[in-house]
């Protein structure tokens, strides 16, 4: 059963995409600065597996025995699929090409990678 959620602002995070997991945990209210404020104790829920992405909805597949479902204030956040998405490079050498386009100076402070070999 696929659910559509839409959210109060355009979605800004480029990486969401289909195929990632989505999550929720509950906020709180009652926060005198206006700010919602996630109970970091709440271990987050699952949604579903999001099937389609919009400016400002996601259409999640939710099995028809999950009984978490957000509520307007909870927060909603995503988790990639580890099998597609693997961040670990793999090989015995990497090459990189790194490209300053302004003008003025900059300075590279520390680059840094995870490597591991892959027919060992």
């Amino acid at each position: 059963m696929a659910k559509k959620i839409i959210l109060n602002n355009d979605i800004s995070n480029d990486s969401i995409q289909t195929g990632d997991t989505a999550y929720y945990v509950g906020s709180v209210s009652n926060n005198p600065s206006g700010f919602k404020i996630i109970d970091q104790q709440e271990v987050p829920k699952p949604i579903g597996v999001i099937t389609s992405v919009g400016n400002n909805f996601i259409i999640i597949d939710i099995p028809v025995c999950a009984a978490n479902k957000p509520s307007a204030d909870d927060f909603i956040m995503f988790q990639k699929d580890r099998t597609v998405n693997n961040v670990s490079l793999l090989g015995y050498y990497a090459e990189i090409k790194l490209v300053n386009n302004s003008t003025e100076k900059a300075e590279l402070f520390a680059l840094s990678s995870e490597i591991t070999a892959s027919s060992k």
